[in-house]
């Protein structure tokens, strides 16, 4: 039997307090344990068995106890450390950064934080922290694609227009297609994801064929009419316009936004549009898919179906795509577009001056 040290003389305040530590979820498990070593010695509990209950050691409660004896609940936080972090001198952090912005290692395209650390006679943590100050990440890079359409502006207006502000007694219909999606059955099985560890798969496969797919996402709710085809000619893109024709509201216009795609704009295509005015398509500018929101839904599918998936067949993989369809227009999401043309149209005048490209008038 221990003997008991003298309660620690708490006040109702500071003992509320304590209780609010130990039951919020917030709070850090050491603080935690600080919170409980005060308040069971205050209610006279001798230390070896403070330290046996909480499943320390009894140097780790005496040292609590001493401090809250001291200072009160503000003791109960780590004291200030000694010394200070190393700072680095102004000349070498830019010589740091001019090095990496203006110079290019030998036989490499940029640096790492070993090689400038070696070119400069420096350590690598040096390095790292520089970068990480001045937001330096040579091991990156954007890509990047201006379009050169002549008609970028006018195209542009039109669509954003039909995002921002759709027509009445119409819809607006996202068109394109996802071609060559291949049929990828894993050569080993996976492990499945668990504590600690992701999922795995091979990176070898074999392949089964591949299908296009074909959808209109409904800008205004979000659901997606789509179909799957072997091919992605004009032929297959004019069934896949019937379809869209048998499966939405006749007393409705269609809007399609389309990319420009050569099967977009056959003789055969123009033909059937003109004998269907409801139709109104509105072409992207060129070397702008990014304006065609249903690239954003194939990113969606291709993300959570399609990539991890394992099909042994075509027919498997275009099942899974149904599938996929059925569940999205089950509870369908919209993608809200927000960026007004204006507002576009200036990021592509910096973009254009920072890369030495006329802007369009």
């Amino acid at each position: 039997m221990w003997n008991a040290a003298a309660p620690l003389a708490l006040s109702a305040e500071d003992r509320e307090q304590l209780r609010r530590l130990v039951r919020g979820r917030q709070t850090v498990q050491k603080m935690v344990l600080r919170a409980r070593i005060v308040l069971l010695a205050n209610q006279g509990l001798a230390n070896c068995a403070i330290a046996k209950a909480l499943e320390t050691n009894r140097n780790t409660v005496l040292l609590w106890r001493r401090r809250f004896g001291q200072g009160g609940l503000a003791a109960l936080n780590d004291a200030p450390r000694s010394g200070r972090k190393r700072r680095l001198s102004a000349d070498l952090v830019q010589r740091v950064v001019m090095t990496t912005l203006q110079e290019h290692p030998v036989a490499a395209t940029h640096w790492s934080t070993r090689t400038l650390a070696m070119h400069l006679g420096v350590s690598k943590m040096t390095v790292q922290r520089i970068w990480k100050a001045n937001r330096l990440q040579p091991h990156r890079v954007q890509t990047f694609k201006l379009s050169r359409d002549p008609r970028f502006v006018e195209k542009l207006r039109d669509i954003v227009g039909l995002y921002l502000n759709p027509p009445e007694h119409a819809l607006v219909l996202c068109v394109d297609e996802k071609s060559q999606i291949q049929a990828l059955e894993r050569t080993q099985p996976g492990l499945p994801m668990k504590k600690g560890r992701c999922a795995t798969m091979t990176h070898d496969y074999k392949r089964h064929g591949t299908t296009t797919l074909f959808a209109a996402l409904n800008v205004l709710d979000g659901s997606v009419i789509g179909s799957c085809s072997s091919r992605h000619r004009h032929q297959e893109y004019l069934r896949f316009l019937r379809k869209l024709d048998r499966e939405t509201p006749r007393d409705l216009d269609l809007h399609l936004v389309v990319d420009n795609y050569a099967t977009h704009k056959h003789d055969d295509v123009d033909a059937w549009l003109a004998k269907h005015p409801r139709f109104t398509v509105h072409f992207t500018p060129t070397s702008s898919s990014w304006l065609n929101l249903v690239e954003r839904w194939f990113r969606e599918i291709t993300d959570k179906r399609i990539r991890r998936g394992v099909f042994r067949s075509v027919a498997e993989l275009e099942a899974a795509i149904t599938e996929y369809l059925n569940v999205n227009n089950a509870a369908p999401k919209p993608f809200i577009w927000t960026a007004s043309a204006e507002k576009i149209l200036d990021k592509v005048a910096r973009a254009a001056k920072a890369y030495g490209l006329e802007r369009r008038a």
